[in-house]
């Protein structure tokens, strides 16, 4: 139960963000950063607690309040709201690298994915980047959700597999999800460049 609620959310949240990412920026950031804290805080009680993602009470009550905290953070302040929504694609980019590239270790995928959530927010925040940038991210960022969604929704891979080193190796006897990915991805861009207009930089979207 927890797989399929988990990819739907995935794939509705994951949706909003490649197809609409830099049109309603202020909303869709403040929907994604509720759904990175609710992922973070159930997954620090699973870390902590050594029960399965989801499994209790407490990690659903965690997950909820660090979810509304985030949201609410995200919607009041662009720079928490940037530094949320590139720190998670760039994660979500990262982790999905590694894993096209064939590495197996998870450790790994953790540290290039943060390493690269970093990178990103902090030349987000730094350069005033171009709204096409955010285009491209959140298309990127969207198209990982939902894939990652749908696969938990055809049970091609569940919960569990997010903290095992055979996640990569699960991925990569289906590759027609990088397929799908890549499809994806070019729709978003095509769809958010189509109604952005001139190029602005991203404080101007706010």
């Amino acid at each position: 139960m927890p797989s399929i609620l988990i990819g739907l959310i995935a794939v509705i949240i994951g949706a909003l963000f490649c197809f609409r990412g830099v049109v309603a920026m202020r909303f869709v950031i403040t929907i994604w950063g509720a759904f990175v804290g609710f992922n973070l805080g159930a997954g620090l009680v699973s870390a902590f607690t050594g029960d399965d993602y989801l499994s209790t009470v407490l990690g659903w009550i965690v997950g909820i309040l660090v979810a509304l905290f985030f949201g609410m953070l995200a919607y009041l302040y662009y720079v928490v709201a940037v530094t949320l929504a590139m720190a998670s694609i760039g994660f979500l980019i990262g982790t999905a690298l590694m894993a096209a590239l064939g590495v197996t270790w998870s450790w790994v995928l953790i540290l290039v994915g943060v390493i690269v959530g970093v990178l990103l927010a902090v030349a987000t925040l730094k350069l005033n980047l171009p709204a096409i940038l955010l285009v491209v991210l959140s298309a990127l960022g969207g198209s990982t959700a939902i894939v990652g969604g749908f696969m938990l929704l055809t049970t091609t891979i569940d919960l569990d597999d997010f903290n095992r080193a055979n996640v990569t190796a699960t991925i990569g006897h289906n590759w027609w999800w990088y397929v799908i990915y890549l499809l994806l991805v070019i729709a978003g861009v095509i769809a958010q460049a189509r109604v952005l207009g001139d190029n602005k930089d991203l404080q101007s979207q706010w």
